[in-house]
């Protein structure tokens, strides 16, 4: 199976058309079938499984459009991806149609092979990994079968076997004790035939206990299974231990066969397991909630439903493009350069319009999602109002480097006479909130606008670079009284979200004593008191938030956690408090603060 080629289907009518789309999709490990018409197409996707189709709008007979309904509406079809290509303009309503029928995008002739070559890695990246999956699942249910046929031949071949076989009477004396059992145990035979369990020390008295109860409630047959801590010679051990009691029908007493399974790296590599998916559901949820209050806040300052759109999906394909190229370096360091290399190549930004100067900047995965929002709302600022709404309009980009701070200054010359702005846009509140914990701030000069943007952390330098061109749910189910005046501490190192949450709150009527955005802010801004409510977040900056809630604990202060991270990983002290689920329901939030606020009043 993992010698199987992907396989596309290329779909056109004219024969030149699939040629110069096969000799530029060709690569190692890539299967191209080609079909003239849409019959055809159908025919051969009925025989073969493909991972992606470019199909032709135009073609005679049936047209692309017709084929994708006619694959969207057979089941083994069903799930290929569709690529429509044409030499066309598109209406709204025919791009439309295109999507409905289920094609994922669009390539326009003439093709960019760049374009073309880019979408095409994608899906033949998806269908490696789909069919890597294939063969782990394949390779898990041989491991599965092999492990039963050991556990079926486990008396035949108990000096052999991975297992631990021990036998023991009614009382728990020792009677029987494998190669196995020496091996895994650290103890020989010898030391414990005619022993009692107990003798070598292995297990805790509750386990032996809970043996003795296997044996007292056996009938005919019964089979036992339990999780253990050993103590072995050579160190502790987590195992699975398997019991099967047998009662003698001579004598009526009961035996007892112990399969103890070592399973210490399994058990290990569960624990990283789970903390790797904690992880994993803390980054996805603050990615979630981000996208949220993009669009919540996003929403709140668009004149129309067009012009939230357009706002909205520029806003989004910024931190998508960011959220690609984090993933090219594995989530590691991307460099500043990179981020405006990605505006270049998207269209966003003239090249020739923009003027760098400054060290090589790399910036952690953090900084790099909130500074590619930032860089996006400059380029946009400045195509609508500053620099780049003129063509000879240009940019300076300077990096600086001085104790330990990194200063960006953006410079835009040759725009249109500036005015201060009578209100800030989402925009500017973004570029500001955007940077976390660090400072942004606008000289708004005549001759255009400057920021200034300074990272005190999460940032690398290196050598000098030379110069180069649907509707929310409701407020909450509590009396607004409840929430009017309420003093609420709000724990949060993600600015957007911080800031989503301080809309919903000051629109409910409470008031924001403070934003902390490190555990030492947090613990100092629960000693300082006058707070009514503390709204905690799991994790603060990949540090644990165990301190801040015993301070809040001690300062009788109520809190609830607002968290990407699942209960399992929240501190365990506190299992019973609140938790709200990032992305953040505002209801859920405004009725947790009002059900704290109503036991407070209660004098519970």
């Amino acid at each position: 199976m993992p010698d199987r080629p992907i396989r596309f289907l290329l779909v056109d009518d004219v024969a030149e058309n699939l040629i110069a789309l096969e000799a530029l999709l060709v690569r190692d490990g890539l299967e191209i079938h080609k079909a003239r018409s849409g019959a055809e197409a159908l025919e051969l996707m009925l025989s073969q499984d493909f991972q992606l189709a470019f199909v032709d709008v135009q073609m005679p007979g049936m047209n692309g459009y017709e084929l994708a309904e006619l694959m969207r509406g057979t089941e083994r079809t069903r799930g290929i991806p569709i690529i429509f290509v044409t030499a066309a303009e598109l209406s709204e309503a025919r791009r439309f149609r295109g999507y409905e029928a289920g094609g994922v995008d669009y390539i326009f002739k003439p093709i960019d092979p760049v374009i073309l070559q880019s979408k095409a890695d994608v899906f033949f990246r998806l269908g490696r990994q789909a069919k890597d999956l294939e063969r782990q699942r394949d390779e898990l249910r041989e491991a599965a079968r092999t492990r039963d046929l050991a556990l079926a031949s486990l008396r035949a071949h108990a000096d052999n076997s991975p297992l631990a076989l021990v036998e023991c009477d009614d009382d728990l004396t020792v009677h029987g004790w494998s190669m196995g059992a020496e091996r895994i145990l650290g103890i020989p035979p010898a030391a414990m035939i005619g022993q009692p369990l107990a003798h070598a020390g292995l297990f805790t008295d509750k386990t032996l206990a809970m043996l003795t109860n296997w044996i007292a409630g056996a009938d005919s047959l019964a089979r036992h299974t339990a999780e253990v801590v050993a103590e072995t010679p050579a160190g502790q051990i987590h195992a699975e231990l398997y019991g099967s009691v047998l009662t003698d029908p001579g004598s009526g007493r009961a035996s007892l066969s112990l399969q103890l399974l070592d399973v210490t790296e399994r058990h290990r590599a569960e624990e990283v397991r789970s903390l790797l998916v904690g992880e994993l559901n803390h980054r996805i949820k603050n990615t979630l909630a981000n996208v949220q209050a993009i669009a919540r806040q996003t929403l709140r300052h668009s004149g129309d439903l067009d012009d939230f759109g357009a706002r909205f999906s520029g806003r989004l394909q910024a931190l998508a493009r960011a959220h690609s190229i984090l993933s090219d370096v594995t989530w590691s360091s991307a460099s500043l350069d990179e981020l405006l290399d990605d505006l270049i190549r998207a269209g966003t930004l003239d090249p020739d319009s923009l003027h760098r100067s400054g060290p090589q900047i790399g910036l952690s995965p953090e900084n790099t999602l909130r500074m590619a929002l930032v860089l996006h709302e400059l380029v946009t600022n400045a195509a609508k109002y500053g620099a780049l709404s003129v063509p000879e309009g240009r940019i300076r980009l300077h990096s600086a480097v001085e104790n330990g701070e990194l200063t960006l200054v953006w410079h835009e010359i040759g725009g249109p006479p500036v005015t201060l702005p009578a209100a800030p846009g989402f925009g500017s509140t973004l570029i500001e909130a955007g940077t976390g914990d660090h400072d942004a701030s606008v000289d708004w000069r005549p001759e255009g606008a400057v920021w200034t943007i300074r990272i005190r952390n999460g940032f690398s330098c290196a050598a000098p670079a030379g110069s180069g061109p649907a509707a929310l749910p409701g407020k909450g189910a509590g009396p607004a009284g409840v929430i009017t005046g309420c003093r609420v501490l709000l724990v949060e190192d993600e600015p957007l979200v911080a800031m989503d949450v301080t809309c919903e709150l000051e629109d409910a009527g409470a008031a924001l004593v403070r934003l902390a955005q490190t555990v030492d802010e947090a613990i100092a801004a629960a000693d300082a008191g006058q707070i009514d409510v503390a709204l905690l977040d799991g994790n603060l900056a990949g540090q644990p938030v165990d301190r801040v809630a015993e301070t809040l604990a001690r300062r009788k202060i109520p809190f609830c956690f607002v968290s990407g991270y699942g209960k399992e990983h929240l501190p365990r002290a506190f299992a019973d408090t609140p938790v709200l689920t990032k992305p953040v329901d505002p209801g859920a939030l405004l009725d947790v603060i009002c059900r704290i606020r109503a036991r407070q009043v209660a004098g519970t």
